[in-house]
């Protein structure tokens, strides 16, 4: 261990600007928009109890992940010391039907190893085209007397779950418990337990596994289980976890950012997972914030691992509906900057072009309809199961078997194992393509091949020298 950190603080005193010993440094801000609005106000400035958890030997982001990016430029040089993408719940908000008529203020945080001397952040967002413009800055003096060391409300203990090295050389993956009451400690961390070995059950995780380090944090909410308003459920939580999110009753997040990056401030993390106390079905993924799992739901883990899919790589969802959806048409598609989907605009030159053997045929032909129909018939029988007020555990059935019919459908056809191009993807049924007929990220239970290699090129950037 000393030899590691004397390796450390070496690296970190050959960066400019960078401060030796190596601390966190948080940014805590207000994110304020709606239609032609968007805002940013700075709310405070910490610095967290802990040493900056990351990895020393990348400190400059070039994955060109998430809708959101930010640089550290020193402002004597303007050299950037540091970069991350990110994306928020206020992207995710601002495509609502809600944001079309109402503004909404959101908390949200940025992480970086605390600098020497003063710095500019620059928030950027990306444009029309996917390029990233500057929409925010703001200054950071170190000096600052304002900075405020956090003082926890409570005295969080981390539980090391799972400890492969040092936190600098590792990814961390941090777990909250969220509904868990003063008797349920236990279940807590049983239940964060489980979930990492069905995590480290998935590949690349499982064959990456020593490149993490895994911590729980474990404190007793005044109630059990997390809030469910559409159903009239409202609990007392330490993060306010809900479902309905957005009206969606199965999106489930925490919009307390506070309270989160408090809590979680006191272990190393690099990610972050919510795990509430639920058996509902019910998840939620965004890169760079955290992803969500109701632990009881018989397919909770494997769900989890999808939204986890989000969280660290920031993979776009390659299901779909089989409505009559609106499209762009080819000459206005914009390629997506997710790793895993494209709207082809070169067959020639698929994003994933490496990964394509020769002879497969760009687009990719796939029992399309097939999996269609089969969208069709689940959504129908669901809607009717609902209407007829039909017990849960009926209408989970029912799914279940609707996902078999589909799966089916999607191990069919000559180029079932095959890497390509297949229509559908983005939530559209024209315009966007996958890379494999099947992945997690579709319906399954594991990755595909793309989405592999997108998950290692996070996992490196945080654990590779």
């Amino acid at each position: 261990m000393k030899i590691i950190w004397i390796a450390l603080l070496y690296v970190i005193a050959n960066v400019p600007s960078i401060a030796s010993p190596l601390a966190t440094m948080r940014l805590d801000y207000f994110h304020t928009g709606g239609t032609g609005l968007e805002v940013f106000s700075l709310d405070r400035i910490i610095l967290e109890p802990l040493p900056w958890p990351g990895s020393p030997d990348h400190l400059t982001d070039a994955t060109n992940r998430g809708t959101y990016f930010f640089e550290v430029r020193d402002r004597a040089t303007n050299r950037v010391i540091y970069s991350r993408g990110f994306s928020s719940i206020y992207g995710e908000w601002i495509t609502t039907d809600e944001a079309k008529s109402a503004n909404r203020t959101f908390h949200e945080s940025l992480r970086f190893p605390m600098p020497q001397s003063s710095v500019e952040i620059v928030v950027m967002k990306r444009d029309s085209q996917n390029a990233f413009r500057a929409v925010w800055r703001t200054t950071v003096d170190p000096k600052d007397k304002t900075i405020d060391s956090l003082r926890a409300p409570v005295s969080p203990h981390a539980i090391e779950i799972e400890r492969n090295g040092d936190p600098a050389f590792k990814l961390d993956l941090l777990f909250l418990g969220e509904g868990y009451n003063a008797a349920e400690q236990e279940k807590c961390e049983k239940d964060i337990r489980r979930l990492t070995e069905g995590v480290f059950s998935y590949s690349p995780f499982k064959n990456r596994r020593k490149d993490f380090n895994v911590w729980a944090i474990c404190a007793a909410s005044p109630d059990s289980g997390v809030s469910h308003p559409a159903s009239g459920i409202h609990k007392n939580t330490l993060y306010g976890t809900q479902f309905d999110v957005f009206g969606e009753d199965r999106y489930a997040l925490s919009f307390d950012n506070r309270a989160i990056r408090t809590m979680a401030s006191f272990a190393p993390y690099d990610a972050m997972g919510i795990v509430m106390n639920s058996k509902e079905y019910g998840n939620g993924g965004i890169f760079g914030l955290y992803a969500t799992v109701s632990i009881d739901y018989p397919r909770g883990i494997q769900v989890f691992v999808h939204e986890f899919g989000h969280h660290i790589a920031d993979l776009g969802d390659e299901y779909y509906f089989n409505a009559d959806v609106a499209y762009s048409p080819a000459n206005t598609r914009v390629e997506p900057w997710e790793p895993n989907i494209t709207a082809l605009l070169d067959p020639h030159h698929v994003k994933w072009q490496s990964l394509i053997e020769s002879g497969t045929p760009i687009p990719t032909p796939w029992p399309k309809e097939c999996y269609e129909n089969s969208l069709k018939d689940s959504k129908k029988l669901v809607e009717q199961l609902r209407a007829e007020k039909r017990p849960a555990p009926e209408t989970e059935e029912a799914r279940r078997k609707a996902r078999e019919t589909a799966e089916r459908c999607l191990g069919r056809g000559p180029y079932a194992r095959k890497v390509g191009a297949f229509e559908g993807a983005m939530y559209q049924t024209k315009g966007y393509y996958r890379p494999q007929q099947q992945c997690i990220m579709i319906s399954g239970d594991s990755f595909c091949a793309v989405c592999r290699h997108a998950i290692e090129e996070i996992i490196d950037l945080y654990s590779r020298p």
